[in-house]
């Protein structure tokens, strides 16, 4: 990264902010239209842009090259962290999605132990008591919470992967980095443990990062038969990692 220099005095790198944001706003641009893409129209674009910001500003001045990762994969974790901690400020999702949400989780986790596979969209309808249409329909609703369900997570888990000064007390420190590969471990295993095209729809949308008409297209479904998808395998990944979240 160019946009840190030392003097032989400096024990720290000082930061040529705005060649930061000519060299990196376009990734902070790119997460905050991503994320957008998913979350009520009350959160605005500029507010993600500035957090974001904040995000990357604090990445270069905490960035350790000695890590190994990348300053653009480290900085892209603290933009989305940044850009996730302002969502939660804003506090708005309604406390019904939050609940609706609790209660399709446990309802997958409930036929899954029960029948020993993956729960149909059906079964799921079933254990809840509802009609399948309204089950869509509270899948529909989960589009913007379930941000926490899969994305969070991962922000949570990698945080302390990548960074240089990770914040654990004294207690928790001789074990946390154990704690974090257990984590990484069960979360790669449950990813796996989708049905093929759950898995598929996530890696289109978080590692090629397509859209959900984009990923329509590549699926030949609709975009709304895509956001059914993701929301039920995010909702099956929190019922899978019941035990960390």
């Amino acid at each position: 990264m160019s946009a840190q220099s030392y003097s032989m005095y400096d024990t720290q790198p000082k930061v040529d902010y705005q060649q930061l944001v000519e060299q990196y706003g376009v990734l902070v641009k790119r997460i905050a239209h991503h994320l957008l893409a998913r979350l009520p129209e009350s959160v605005q674009l500029d507010d993600l842009v500035q957090s974001g910001m904040i995000g990357l500003f604090e990445a270069a001045s905490n960035y350790d090259y000695s890590k190994g990762a990348s300053f653009e994969t480290y900085a892209g974790i603290r933009i989305r962290g940044s850009m996730l901690d302002e969502i939660r400020k804003g506090d708005w999702v309604p406390r019904s999605v939050h609940r609706n949400s609790r209660r399709i989780s446990e309802a997958i986790h409930t036929i899954e132990m029960r029948e020993g596979r993956d729960a149909s969209d059906q079964e799921v309808a079933e254990e809840l008591g509802i009609p399948l249409q309204e089950y869509y329909s509270l899948l529909k609703d989960t589009q913007g919470s379930r941000l926490f369900s899969f994305e969070e997570l991962i922000e949570n888990n990698n945080a302390d992967v990548h960074d240089p000064q990770p914040a654990v007390t004294e207690e928790a420190a001789p074990h946390s980095g154990h704690q974090n590969d257990q984590m990484n471990t069960q979360l790669a295993d449950a990813i796996r443990a989708l049905p093929e095209r759950e898995q598929l729809v996530l890696s289109l949308y978080y590692d090629e990062e397509l859209n959900l008409k984009e990923i329509g297209a590549v699926l030949d479904v609709s975009e709304s038969r895509v956001s059914q998808i993701h929301s039920q395998a995010t909702m099956r990944l929190r019922a899978k990692m019941r035990d960390w979240t």
